[in-house]
């Protein structure tokens, strides 16, 4: 499957995905990983979720992304919240930054879309010693007759080049790129979580995923969509209860 191009599904994308939930920025916190003035950078920030929420219990936060879309979206999004993020344009494998700038690097929902060794190999360079690498997922789960499970059904009906369906939230493939860039202190963590969505929400929620209006066109991307409005009607209620799983991954540079 191609690269998506997540600037066609901006709009969308700040609109309908679902941020990381507050008991993620809790269970890190706990370790000491999101505190007051903290320094931060978030990869792939994309329309700022990850960042966000690190921003609001007090980090200073850049977000570092390719699409100039998102990055307006997430700028929108902080403003309404009272934030302050700086965004940069840039990529994950080649930041820019100083050596050891940062208390925290954290990739949220990106990791699989990034070239995994140069990208490791850059975050540990611009981490100061005993700085926190964050790797974070947060999935929809399909189940039998869920409406993920339906819902991907769908997408690879049009869309059979899309290679992200039947997904369990798991990452541990990811180890052996952060151990193989030199990080310690490895720990990962993961747990479930439902998110309830409005058929609407859900929609848009698709739209604003890979294997939809990352890689369609315009015009397949709204075939897909009434498709997928009439399938949702007469499958199910009108808030759907969408089962997640939250995984992290957490790794220190070494002192």
């Amino acid at each position: 499957m191609k690269t998506p191009d997540w600037g066609k599904t901006a709009a969308d994308f700040a609109r309908h995905r679902a941020g990381f939930p507050e008991s993620l920025f809790t269970r890190l916190g706990e370790r000491g990983i999101g505190g007051e003035g903290q320094e931060l950078l978030d990869v792939g920030t994309g329309t700022g979720s990850l960042g966000r929420g690190f921003a609001r219990r007090g980090c200073r936060v850049t977000g570092l992304d390719p699409a100039e879309p998102l990055l307006e979206q997430a700028r929108r999004l902080d403003s309404g919240e009272g934030l302050t993020t700086g965004y940069v344009v840039g990529r994950a494998e080649d930041t820019g930054f100083p050596d050891g700038q940062f208390d925290i690097v954290a990739m949220g929902q990106c990791f699989h879309w990034l070239d995994r060794p140069r990208a490791t190999a850059e975050a540990l360079r611009i981490l100061k010693p005993g700085g926190w690498l964050v790797i974070a997922h947060f999935d929809w789960i399909p189940r039998p007759g869920n409406p993920a499970a339906v819902t991907e059904e769908l997408i690879l009906r049009h869309n059979p080049g899309w290679t992200l369906a039947g997904g369990n939230g798991l990452y541990p493939g990811w180890l052996a790129d952060v151990v193989g860039a030199g990080f310690a202190d490895v720990e990962t963590f993961a747990y479930d979580h439902d998110v309830i969505y409005s058929q609407e929400d859900w929609r848009g929620r698709i739209r604003a995923s890979a294997g939809v209006g990352g890689t369609l066109g315009a015009d397949a991307v709204a075939a897909f969509d009434r498709e997928h409005e009439e399938l949702l009607r007469s499958r199910f209620d009108s808030h759907l209860v969408v089962p997640h799983r939250v995984f992290a991954l957490i790794a220190r540079r070494q002192v």
